[in-house]
């Protein structure tokens, strides 16, 4: 949607870098927030080196349209950064008339509980957050969904996907064979903060069929 103000977190790499470009390929204006800095080059994007688990270091910015809470790590701080971040980011930019969509993402383990325990612990948190911030929110007009996906292709998941035995592991137990890449997630993304108007409160599950046959391979 042209024009329309949106955060990002965790835009350097992976799914944030991919969801910026989606929203910047759409003529949104995009901020960036990552404790990296950014390699997109657009006039529209603005990129802010700041960490999620600090409230006193993210950019004063005002009525932001969209939210895109992504910034994550794995087995490494992650309730303060997948949960409480989250949490900080939504309560710095969301709580406002101006506010459209707020999208979480959120994991396949939040449904399964079949990763690290901290990890999948802090996704489910985000789902039950999602749904708190939905009923905040809804007195705007605005929606709040998540957005759960399963394995996806990024450089956080190489660990796996360079090994040639886990790798066919994970495909045995992923009934599509295949993992999703970053850009269709941010596809995902897009379609819930802007063209959706009328879903709140939900998640979505994009994982290959990988919840029907949780194992989690490591």
């Amino acid at each position: 949607m042209k024009g329309l103000k949106t955060v990002i977190t965790g835009t350097s790499r992976g799914i944030g870098r991919a969801a910026a470009l989606k929203f910047l390929a759409e003529g949104c204006e995009v901020y960036g927030i990552d404790v990296l800095p950014s390699t997109i080059e657009d006039a529209r994007y603005t990129h802010f080196v700041a960490d999620v688990r600090d409230p006193a270091s993210l950019p004063d910015l005002e009525d932001v349209q969209a939210l895109v809470n992504n910034a994550g790590v794995q087995n490494a701080d992650d309730i303060a950064v997948n949960l409480e971040g989250t949490i900080n980011v939504t309560e710095k930019y969301a709580f406002q008339p101006a506010i459209r969509a707020v999208v979480n993402v959120a994991s396949a383990s939040a449904h399964t509980g079949a990763e690290f325990a901290r990890y999948s612990a802090s996704k489910g948190g985000v789902l039950a957050y999602t749904k708190h911030v939905a009923l905040q929110i809804a007195k705007y007009g605005a929606t709040a969904n998540s957005v759960s996906p399963g394995g996806v292709l990024t450089s956080l998941n190489a660990p796996v996907m360079e090994n040639e035995e886990k790798w066919k592991q994970i495909m045995g137990l992923t009934p599509l064979k295949k993992w999703a890449t970053a850009e269709e997630i941010a596809e995902w993304i897009y379609f819930v903060a802007v063209v959706n108007r009328s879903m709140t409160a939900q998640d979505i599950l994009v994982d290959n069929g990988e919840r029907d046959n949780a194992k989690f391979i490591w």
